[in-house]
């Protein structure tokens, strides 16, 4: 496996960051994982677009949108396989053992695993814990992800593949690594980026695609609804069957199918919308 490490590829075993990056001793950075299919990136313009927009956010400088292009096509070269997870990770770089950053620039690394389809139907559960819509880093893709990994690791001690958060008003916000829309009446509803929730790619896009509505949601909107979806980069359009303990029967539901269709077909036509 190689990876690229500050200009260029390295073995993995070989690729070093030092133990004082601000990434890993603070949580300050920002990153994008980016869907790769037989090596090509997908929406790769959008994810370079998101990564500038939080590395703004955090006080960090513009990334050099060639080079990271540059680095994602040599580590999808060196690294051939039918989907891959493309992570590009954008820290502060070298500082101090504290909240203070260094002046040294930052890091970029880009990587890639392998992964395989998600199943077309998931179950997933609401967590007690908020969503702060009004944080500083609100809506930003950083690397300060404890909060998901507790929520993530109870939904999976209850079956599921994702948890779902409120906000801080009892608005249905996001999922871990994902957005939700919820089905009513016929109508595809997602809340909007006032609620806190991240700006998805694959979110945008199904927004756009679909006519779906942007809409101030009750977090108990999910014991009503008619149908339940996540979107993400490697989840694409993806049904709920279980949200808690409701089942949502014949998941996923005619309007999901359909949203479902309608994403592979525009996806597959256009690498980079």
């Amino acid at each position: 496996m190689k990876i690229w490490l500050d200009g260029g590829l390295r073995e993995a075993e070989a690729a070093r960051v030092s133990v004082f990056d601000h990434g890993l001793t603070v949580g300050d950075g920002v990153f994008e994982t980016v869907k790769a299919t037989e090596g090509r990136p997908f929406a790769l313009t959008r994810h370079l677009d998101r990564l500038s927009r939080s590395a703004r956010g955090l006080g960090l400088p513009d990334p050099d949108h060639d080079e990271v292009r540059r680095a994602c096509e040599a580590v999808l070269a060196a690294n051939p396989m039918p989907l891959g997870r493309l992570r590009i990770t954008y820290t502060g770089g070298h500082g101090p053992l504290g909240s203070d950053r260094g002046d040294r620039g930052p890091t970029l690394v880009v990587a890639v695993a392998e992964s395989g389809r998600r199943p077309d139907t998931t179950a997933v559960i609401t967590v007690p814990w908020t969503r702060n819509e009004r944080g500083a880093v609100t809506g930003l893709k950083t690397t300060s992800y404890a909060e998901n990994v507790v929520a993530l690791a109870r939904a999976h001690q209850h079956g599921a593949s994702e948890a779902l958060f409120g906000n801080t008003v009892d608005r249905l916000c996001e999922g871990t690594g994902s957005n939700v829309f919820v089905v009513l009446d016929g109508e595809i509803h997602t809340p909007p980026l006032a609620s806190g929730c991240l700006d998805g790619i694959t979110r945008a896009l199904a927004v756009e695609w679909t006519g779906a509505k942007e809409t101030d949601l009750p977090l108990d909107v999910l014991e009503r609804a008619d149908e339940v979806f996540l979107t993400s980069t490697l989840r694409d359009v993806q049904a709920v069957h279980r949200v808690d303990d409701r089942g949502l029967p014949g998941a996923p539901g005619p309007v999901t199918a359909k949203a479902m269709r309608i994403f592979d077909e525009r996806a597959g036509h256009d690498l980079d919308p």
